[in-house]
């Protein structure tokens, strides 16, 4: 199957942002992986995208979405922290539009995932999700936000 096909397929081209992101999650796979492990993940590397990432913890038998970490831009948009709440707990707007779909989709096809919302009104913004093992199963999903 061609990653075209996929539902939220990568684009051809990402955003500066999000291909940092993309880049530093490549490269902590550990060599043939073909995903990298949670707990290698350290978001002080990335410090200047720190408001706009996410740690999203992965649940399975159901399948369920949690939200480990939120930065900052994340959080004042929503008016608080977010740490703890299941995604089917928020009221989804802005950034965390469609996310749990997005969520699912990035479990089941074992890869990074993109979503772009375009708005006339200029508050669009696009989002990277990239799964990570962990237990012995995808436990943990690095998302990346980036307003337009």
């Amino acid at each position: 199957m061609k990653s075209s096909t996929l539902p939220f397929a990568l684009p051809g081209s990402l955003e500066p942002e999000l291909a940092r992101v993309l880049a530093y999650w490549e490269g902590l796979k550990r060599r043939d992986a073909t995903m990298p492990f949670w707990d290698d993940v350290n978001l002080s590397m990335l410090p200047d995208l720190s408001g706009r990432l996410m740690l999203i913890e992965v649940f399975d038998k159901p399948i369920r979405f949690r939200i480990g970490m939120a930065g900052e831009e994340i959080k004042s948009l929503y008016g608080g922290d977010l740490a703890g709440k299941f995604l089917d707990d928020i009221e989804p707007h802005g950034p965390l539009r469609y996310l749990s779909s997005q969520s699912s989709a990035t479990v089941e096809g074992r890869i990074p995932t993109y979503f772009r919302h375009e708005a006339a009104a200029g508050d669009g913004y696009s989002r990277i999700l990239a799964p990570m093992w962990g237990d012995g199963r995808i436990g943990m999903l690095l998302c990346a936000c980036t307003q337009k």
